[in-house]
């Protein structure tokens, strides 16, 4: 071959190269990420999986914000100080895009509601949830997950708490060792070994509302205009988050990435992962049980009316498009 036509074929073929998401010469994307409660299972995904270099193979780069809980997270990306905001109470979503909110679903965090916990201390006279009636029982931030449980066990109990927004774990388990809160929440791996020890009790679980099982409590979303910018790299992004998740549960090595990265010892890490995180109930590309979070969401005041379909296929694009598997 000339030298002439070697040096055309590598001028065509360099620009090629440099479109290719995951290759030498890819522009990576970057991402503003707002993620609630650092330290739990579900939300190691997009930090681990960057640290492992998973992301970077598909041309992404992520700037991660932990917040106090899903209501903050959900603000952040109304606001546009971040892209895309992960495990997002559905209920409030919904409410804000109903109110013309800047937001889409790009795939759902969490199907039920088995990670999250309620407990009282071990000698404070609460043993069930059911001697929780009019006391204070915590929850997050408004409009979160852990606010959609508390209503839940109210309704599907018959009784009535006084639901109290208490922010993390760390700073709800203050309140009720200190005699603020009555009732606390908390993920894991956060309290596990508080209950092991006998410092606190477990009275409720997200599992309590049978109703949850099946639906999508809390999803990942993004800022519609930065979405609509940039519809590919969301795809790219989303690649990234399934191959982490994939990682996170075959590879021994992820399991002590994250036993590191939550500061617990091998033995939590993994019980933690087998016992409250269900690999299936973290996929992301289908938003479950959509029918009935809207039943609920009008019952509980998010939403005056359900969303049409027209409403429902301009918010929810997990799974679609450049989002598709």
């Amino acid at each position: 071959m000339k030298r002439r036509d070697a040096l055309r074929l590598i001028g065509a073929t360099v620009p090629a190269l440099a479109l290719r998401p995951g290759s030498l010469f890819a522009a990576e994307d970057t991402f503003k990420l707002a993620i609630g409660q650092r330290g739990n299972w579900e939300n190691s995904v997009c930090e681990l999986g960057q640290n492992a270099g998973i992301f970077k193979k598909h041309g992404v780069t992520l700037e991660l914000l932990y917040t106090e809980g899903g209501g903050q997270t959900q603000q952040a990306v109304i606001a546009g100080s971040a892209d895309i905001g992960i495990g997002v109470g559905t209920y409030g979503v919904m409410g804000a895009a109903a109110k013309g909110a800047p937001l889409k679903i790009i795939g759902s965090s969490m199907t039920g509601a088995h990670d999250l916990y309620w407990y009282a201390k071990t000698d404070g006279g609460i043993a069930t949830i059911k001697e929780a009636a009019g006391k204070t029982v915590a929850y997050s931030t408004n409009g979160s997950s852990t606010n959609l449980v508390v209503l839940g066990l109210q309704k599907t109990l018959g009784i009535k708490f006084n639901p109290t927004a208490t922010g993390s774990p760390s700073s709800t388990f203050t309140q009720v060792m200190s005699g603020q809160i009555d009732v606390g929440w908390a993920s894991p791996p956060f309290g596990v070994k508080d209950v092991d020890g006998g410092r606190i009790k477990i009275v409720a679980r997200g599992s309590d509302v049978p109703e949850f099982a099946d639906q999508s409590v809390r999803v990942m979303i993004a800022n519609a205009r930065s979405f609509e910018g940039k519809a590919d790299a969301y795809g790219r992004f989303m690649k990234g988050y399934r191959e982490a998740l994939d990682w996170l549960y075959a590879d021994p090595a992820a399991l002590d990435a994250y036993a590191a990265w939550a500061g617990a010892d091998a033995a939590l890490a993994k019980k933690v992962r087998d016992e409250f995180y269900p690999k299936q109930n973290l996929q992301p590309d289908k938003v479950n049980g959509l029918d009935k979070l809207m039943v609920d969401a009008v019952t509980y005041k998010y939403l005056p009316a359900p969303l049409d379909a027209g409403q429902l296929t301009k918010l929810v694009v997990a799974g679609t498009g450049p989002l598709a598997p």
